[in-house]
């Protein structure tokens, strides 16, 4: 009788260390929306279109790393991604206009491409078993989210003694850190003979004439948009929108004194809830339809915002929005990244999924700049919210038609 696989892997740990760390530093810009803007005078587009350029380099680097690293070696790609990610946030730390510090927050959304979802999925998927690449997936995801728990508490933290430049050079130092964990990033190739003999602009020819690759790349900006608008502006808006609001109560129990401290906590909730929301997708992915699943999650999270915008916005459904967003927050990725694979297969998984990822970071761009544009011209965010909640619908009614079969199957 054969030993079944291990869930856990030496693959699988390191690629958690170094997606927690990656996404406990990206979760926290949010937190610097206001500090940021207060100390130079700048209008909130400005920082929150350094955050924008930041996805869409996230994006644009996705497939270049996950190309890369395909090529010369996912340890290599990791490092380069490392090594950029802090190069960016200590010269970001040192920018005094807005137009440096946009161009330097570029350099940190390729260094988070190299240590985020598109090479460390890549790398763990080819070296889980069948059996356990659903939940390997959905594993080192929520990891992601565990850095979301303590990203932006830790820099709300850090940010009551130390200036937030400093933060950005503990910051650096922590993602250098992280790499100690490399040597243990040794991944088998479990390609097919098939997969191997075909070449990526062979396999990248195939997936761009399919329609259901088209509509997964459709799917993912909605994800992106809610996730990197919430990221970026929900800190500011609860601190604006729930300061004529005493927290006191539950929130005065919770230690939570003022609203700045309630917008890092309700981050730092979202990625709570996330790590259940995320390991359950994980689960039912190995069990159920992932197109259905993706179709399902868009349509509750389109519930979810709808509601939470139309309701008195309080300090007690802050947290009820934040804990509810959350289990849906991340369980996108582990069904998005095991679908691409799972049609076209594990030899070019990377580039594959960096390209759907970069649909991704087309609508964390537009969530994160828009939210600031529209907030200067209107005064608040309710404008850029509705648009969420309408891409969210599309991206649940875009899954429906995808072929879920493998795209060999088919064509054979």
């Amino acid at each position: 009788m054969q030993k079944p696989a291990p869930l856990l892997t030496p693959v699988l740990i390191a690629g958690c260390v170094i997606i927690l760390m990656s996404f406990a530093i990206r979760a926290s810009f949010g937190v610097f929306q206001i500090p940021i803007a207060e100390e130079f005078n700048w209008p909130r587009a400005e920082f929150s279109l350094a955050i924008a350029i930041q996805n869409l380099a996230w994006g644009i680097g996705q497939p270049l790393f996950g190309a890369f690293a395909e090529r010369f070696g996912d340890r290599l790609a990791i490092i380069l991604g490392a090594v950029t990610y802090a190069a960016g946030l200590v010269l970001s730390s040192f920018a005094v206009t807005p137009e440096a510090h946009q161009m330097l927050e570029a350099l940190v959304g390729f260094g988070i491409a190299g240590t985020g979802f598109g090479v460390i999925l890549a790398v763990v998927g080819r070296a889980s078993s069948d059996e356990n690449r659903s939940m390997s997936l959905a594993i080192a995801t929520a990891a992601g989210s565990a850095g979301q728990v303590f990203g932006a508490p830790l820099a709300e933290w850090m940010l009551g003694f130390i200036s937030w430049q400093q933060v950005f050079m503990v910051f650096a130092a922590m993602v250098l850190a992280s790499l100690m964990v490399l040597p243990m990033m040794r991944s088998p190739e479990r390609a097919s003979r098939a997969e191997l003999e075909e070449s990526m602009g062979q396999i990248l020819i195939k997936a761009f004439r399919d329609p259901s690759y088209t509509l997964i790349f459709l799917g993912f900006f909605s994800c992106g948009y809610q996730l990197a608008f919430i990221t970026a502006h929900f800190p500011a808006l609860v601190t604006e929108m729930c300061a004529p609001i005493l927290a006191g109560g539950i929130l005065s129990n919770l230690g939570i004194s003022s609203t700045s401290a309630l917008g890092a906590v309700a981050i730092s909730l979202i990625g709570l809830a996330n790590i259940a929301g995320t390991l359950t997708a994980g689960w039912l992915g190995k069990r159920y339809s992932k197109k259905y699943l993706l179709a399902g999650i868009y349509t509750l999270r389109t519930l979810v915002s709808a509601a939470f915008i139309l309701t008195p916005i309080t300090p007690a459904t802050v947290l009820l929005f934040s804990g509810a967003m959350g289990a849906l927050w991340l369980a996108t990725v582990p069904l998005t990244s095991g679908l691409v694979a799972h049609i076209y297969g594990l030899r070019y998984m990377g580039t594959l999924y960096g390209i759907v990822f970069f649909s991704h970071q087309l609508g964390s761009f537009m969530g994160v700049w828009l939210g600031g544009r529209l907030y200067d011209v209107t005064g608040d965010y309710s404008a850029v919210w509705w648009v969420g909640v309408a891409v969210g619908a599309f991206s649940a009614i875009v899954h429906l038609p995808v072929r879920e079969r493998p795209l060999g199957a088919r064509l054979a």
